[in-house]
C-alpha cells in the first residue's frame, strides 16, 4: 500500500504543475486586472502596487515567483484583502465548505443507500419504480434550481428556516439538502445497481438456505458488496460537493471558500484564485486516493496497482 501511495503522489506533481500553469494563462488571459477598480488612484499608486505584487514583470517571471512560494507553503498575499494571505483565507473559509460538504454527504449517503438498497429488494415493483423515479427527478434538477426551490418553500412560505446566513443550526438544513439530494439520486441508482449484482451470488443463497433472516442477509451479507460502486463514486462525488458548494455558498449567503472563489475571478486576486485552485487540486487527489484505498479494504481480492 505504502508503494501505491507514493506511486500515487508523484504522478499528482506534474498534473498539480499543469493545473497551475493552465489557469495561470487563463488569468492572465482575461481583460482587466486587479487594481483597475482602484477609485481614482494615481497612475504612480497603481504602479507601486504592481512593483509590489511582482505584477510589473514579465509572466513567466510572475509564475516562477508565485510557483517558488506555493512549494514552500505561501500562496501569497491576496490583492483585494490586503491585510491577509491566501493561506489564512482559506485557512478560515474553508472548514464552512467542509462543513456543509459533510452534511451534504451524510443527507446523499442517507437517502440514497436507504433508496437503492429498499428497490433492490424487490426490483420491478413499486417499491422500485418510486424511489428510482424520484432519484431521476434529482438527478434532472440542477442545483441553482432546487436551492430557490427550498427557500421559496420552506423559508418563504413555510418559515421554518432563515433563506440565508450561517449563524444557527438550522442553517445547515437548506443548504446540505440542495447538495445533498442531488448526489443521493446517484447514489440510490449505484447502490440499487450494485445490490442486484450482490443478491444474485451463490453465497448470498448459500446464507438464505441455511436460515439466515432476510435482514442478516442484506444488512450483513449483501451490502458489503452492494455498495463497492458507492465508494468508487466516492471520491470525485465529495470533491464535487466541495466544488459545487460554490453556487450554494453563493444562494444562501455562507461564508465559506467558494464564495471567496467567485469574487476572486470577478476582482481579479491572481493569488486567491491561484491558491484556491491549487488547494481544490490537492483536496481532489487526496479524496480520491483515500476512496480507492477503501475500495481494496472493502474487496480482498483487488489489489494495490
Amino acid at each position: 500500500m505504502l508503494r501505491f501511495v507514493a506511486i500515487r503522489l508523484l504522478q499528482a506533481i506534474p498534473v498539480l504543475l499543469i493545473i497551475s500553469v493552465v489557469t495561470f494563462l487563463m488569468m492572465k488571459a482575461a481583460p482587466g486586472g486587479p487594481f483597475d477598480q482602484e477609485v481614482k488612484a494615481m497612475d504612480e499608486v497603481i504602479a507601486a502596487l504592481e512593483a509590489h505584487y511582482h505584477l510589473d514583470k514579465p509572466a513567466i517571471q510572475q509564475y516562477l515567483i508565485w510557483l517558488g512560494n506555493a512549494i514552500q507553503g505561501d500562496l501569497g498575499p491576496s490583492f483585494k484583502y490586503s491585510n491577509r494571505s491566501v493561506n489564512e483565507l482559506i485557512a478560515s473559509s474553508f472548514p464552512v465548505s467542509l462543513e456543509l460538504g459533510l452534511w451534504a454527504m451524510m443527507i446523499a449517503l442517507g437517502l440514497g443507500i436507504g433508496a437503492g438498497v429498499m428497490a433492490s429488494i424487490r426490483p420491478n415493483t413499486t417499491t422500485d419504480y418510486l424511489p428510482m423515479s424520484v432519484a431521476m427527478i434529482g438527478i434532472c434538477v440542477p442545483r441553482f434550481v432546487m436551492g430557490p426551490i427550498l427557500i421559496l418553500v420552506f423559508a418563504i412560505y413555510l418559515q421554518w428556516y432563515n433563506a440565508s446566513g450561517w449563524f444557527f443550526a438550522s442553517d445547515r438544513v437548506l443548504p446540505a439538502l440542495t447538495l445533498g439530494v442531488y448526489y443521493a439520486a446517484y447514489v440510490a441508482r449505484l447502490t440499487r445497481g450494485g445490490m442486484l449484482e450482490v443478491l444474485g451470488q451463490d453465497y448470498i443463497r448459500t446464507a438464505r438456505a441455511k436460515g439466515a433472516s432476510e435482514n442478516r442477509v442484506i444488512l450483513r451479507h449483501a451490502l458489503k458488496g452492494g455498495i463497492r460502486p458507492v465508494v468508487s463514486f466516492f471520491g470525485p462525488a465529495m470533491a464535487n460537493l466541495l466544488a459545487g458548494s460554490f453556487i450554494v455558498e453563493t444562494i444562501f449567503q455562507i461564508p465559506g471558500l467558494g464564495r471567496f472563489f467567485i469574487l476572486s475571478a470577478f476582482n481579479r486576486d491572481y493569488t486567491m484564485l491561484l491558491g484556491t485552485v491549487l488547494f481544490y487540486s490537492v483536496l481532489i487527489i487526496v479524496l480520491n486516493l483515500i476512496a480507492d484505498i477503501v475500495l481494496v479494504w472493502l474487496n480482498p481480492r483487488m489489489r494495490f496497482e
